[in-house]
């Protein structure tokens, strides 16, 4: 059974910060340990790192997941180093110049992944999970409840594989190897799970999350997606991209509200909700 290791941090070199966690560079150069956050439960870490485990077992490209580890305060995981990687979201902003390029390829990434078939002994259905959490936590207004039940009951059932944080920072490169990372809510689905969540993410994130998260501006994040897009679904066609944006936001209503209750372990205000909410009747 997987345990927690005590690790001294003086072994290691703060070395990057995300959303949720904190990335530490051993000093010996091999490994990489991700902490969440304080408040971040124990159990959940434990859960990432095994799915991550899967993933990696799959054949999915993702740095190897070593060993579950603590500082005394926060959980997280220790996983095997990519020297000298780059998200695509940080060479878009060191490279503007390569944003069509980047788009192109981590929409061909994703349609790949998309591509592929789960392991649907090992890993989970994304519309069980969320079905779980709605039923099981009081983190919405009962009518958005039941509009995301009512949602998810109808969404077709798959067995392909999803990402379940599909975006730009969680593609990694040194030039030599391309690799997912965070796959932690790693499941599986129909694609729209995950590109309904990104849709949102790309279009509606103010300047300072944008920066934090992907160090570009919103401007650049939505011509990205406008590429990534259009790539992904093999057309140009403004009447089809506009069909298809329509048809995954639902999907992203449906989970949001998910992705923050794991992210920040905190109920959205209503009136933050009012604004997906619409998204069920489009």
């Amino acid at each position: 059974m997987e345990t927690y290791q005590l690790i001294d941090l003086n072994d290691y070199i703060r070395t990057g910060e995300g959303g949720t966690a904190v990335a530490y560079t051993h000093k010996n150069g091999k490994t990489l340990a991700k902490l969440y956050n304080p408040g971040f439960e124990a159990d959940k870490a434990k859960e990432e790192f095994l799915t991550a485990r899967i993933v990696f077992e799959l054949g999915i490209p993702t740095p190897e997941p070593y060993r579950l580890l603590t500082d005394g305060e926060r959980f997280g995981a220790e996983y095997e180093l990519i020297k000298g990687k780059r998200s695509f979201s940080r060479m878009i902003s060191q490279e503007p110049e390569r944003l069509h390029e980047i788009s192109v390829e981590f929409a061909r990434m994703s349609k790949e992944l998309h591509a592929k078939e789960a392991d649907t002994t090992r890993l989970k259905s994304i519309k069980e999970k969320l079905r779980h959490f709605y039923l099981e936590k009081e983190m919405v207004p009962e009518d958005y409840k039941q509009k995301a039940l009512r949602f998810i009951e109808q969404v077709p059932d798959a067995t392909t594989c999803i990402h379940g944080d599909l975006q730009l920072s969680n593609v990694i490169t040194n030039g030599e190897r391309t690799l997912w990372i965070d796959v932690g809510e790693f499941c599986y689905g129909v694609p729209e799970w995950d590109l309904g969540l990104y849709c949102n993410l790309a279009n509606r994130i103010d300047a300072a999350h944008a920066d934090f998260l992907f160090h570009l501006t919103p401007e650049v994040l939505k011509a990205h997606w406008n590429i990534f897009f259009s790539t992904y679904l093999g057309t140009t066609d403004p009447q089809r991209i506009e069909e298809t944006t329509k048809r995954i936001l639902p999907y992203a209503a449906a989970n949001i509200p998910y992705m923050v209750d794991m992210a920040e372990q905190t109920r959205m205000p209503d009136a933050f909700l009012q604004g997906f909410i619409k998204m069920f009747e489009i």
